[in-house]
């Protein structure tokens, strides 16, 4: 795989392409939609944004705002990236004190749902030291994976703790693969999301995009091809629970949110019988 090269001056980034899921019991159920994401460079937001004439914690058809993520402080109090300084540290991590990248959903007229966010933490010399991935279900519940030196294409494991959907129970475990290519004219992110329980892989999911650098003419024309982007992830969320509940895959009652916002790396295990 060819080594990932930075952005000119660490701009912001937008990606587009697909969005897959799979389900491989115990009704089959699979879906590929368009879309588009953010890769910002949270150590300069703020220049990039005001370069790349993104709204930047203010109202705008397209923005980010730094209470979307983390403990919802606003950036008189050091922001998301602050937040995600003080999660590192409070981990064990202190070596991850250089460049951070987000890749996440902007708000877009004046809406944001976001499934999971991925954040990649380097080094200062520039090498990946951390992802977390910050996981929302649509009960307003968040919760945090850390994975402790990742690698561009290696496989990283952490037990299921946080309840997501209503049709798979919280047990089992994730597979993570991080995909990063470089080519003359643009650049492509491929994240892989396997998760599994005792009986075997049941989801396989990713979301994979184009990168290229925003520019202040991009935003209404991501505006016309997409149109309300953030509310159709919700409804698509909705929609796809309906298909699964007309095939009859069984319903689950949601459990109380894990008490430890962030789940460690680890190898997962079967559950209880």
């Amino acid at each position: 795989m060819d080594t990932p090269r930075p952005a000119p001056r660490d701009a912001v980034l937008i990606g587009q392409g697909l969005v897959r899921h799979q389900r491989l019991r115990p009704r089959a159920h699979a879906f590929a939609h368009p879309t588009w994401f953010l890769l910002l460079p949270m150590h300069r937001l703020a220049d990039a944004a005001a370069e790349a004439g993104l709204a930047l914690n203010r109202p705008g058809l397209i923005a980010f705002h730094d209470r979307d993520h983390g403990d919802g402080r606003g950036p008189e109090a050091g922001g998301a990236l602050g937040w995600m300084r003080e999660l590192l540290r409070a981990q064990g991590i202190t070596d991850a004190d250089g460049p951070v990248w987000l890749h996440t959903y902007a708000r877009v007229l004046g809406y944001a749902f976001k499934p999971v966010s991925f954040w990649y933490c380097h080094r200062a010399d520039g090498s990946l030291r951390a992802i977390v991935a910050e996981v929302n279900n649509t009960f307003g519940e968040r919760h945090c994976y850390l994975l402790d030196e990742p690698a561009w294409g290696r496989t990283l494991q952490a037990c299921k703790r946080f309840h997501v959907s209503p049709f798979c129970r919280v047990e089992g475990g994730y597979r993570f693969r991080f995909l990063r290519t470089a080519g003359d004219a643009a650049s492509r992110t491929v994240v892989r999301i396997e998760y599994g329980d005792a009986a075997g892989p049941l989801l396989l999911t990713s979301v994979s995009g184009t990168l290229s650098p925003a520019t202040p003419r991009d935003w209404p024309r991501l505006l016309w091809r997409y149109r309300w982007h953030s509310a159709m992830v919700i409804a698509r969320i909705h929609w796809h629970a309906l298909q699964l509940w007309r095939k009859g895959v069984g319903w689950y009652a949601k459990p109380a949110p894990p008490a430890d916002p962030v789940t460690p790396q680890e190898a997962p295990r079967p559950p209880a019988a």
